[in-house]
């Protein structure tokens, strides 16, 4: 009987620590949708090969269309925080022309070389 009484009290217990930490998580997250620097309604980039870099994006684009780039060259992290299914690609040629590659879905990010990218196409589909 006692170990039964003791496997409940620590699966009551794993279940509550999990419950306070789901929680506290979604306390945490700011009213306004900014994540890891990156407003509501935008898409990110960030500094080559420096992650999140302190939550602070070299780049934000919010309106709908082409947005070109330049000198922007190697590892770079991406995140598409666009809101009212805003859908983005990156793409070879400037002015949203060229191989337009992948569909991120608002709150996708990856770490993408933007070597060969010129510029980045924000679409809502």
């Amino acid at each position: 009987m006692r170990k039964i009484t003791r496997a409940a009290a620590a699966l009551a217990l794993a279940v509550g620590a999990t419950t306070m930490v789901t929680a506290t998580s979604a306390n945490a997250a700011p009213a306004d949708g900014t994540v890891h620097g990156c407003q509501a309604g935008a898409f990110c980039i960030y500094p080559q090969d420096a992650g999140w870099n302190n939550d602070q994006p070299s780049h934000q684009f919010f309106s709908y269309g082409a947005h070109n780039l330049s000198n922007q060259v190697g590892n770079h992290m991406i995140f598409n925080n666009q809101t009212g299914g805003a859908w983005a690609r990156t793409c070879t040629g400037y002015n949203g022309t060229g191989d337009c590659q992948g569909w991120m879905a608002a709150g996708q990010y990856f770490v993408k070389d933007l070597t060969p990218i010129n510029s980045v196409l924000l679409i809502r589909q």
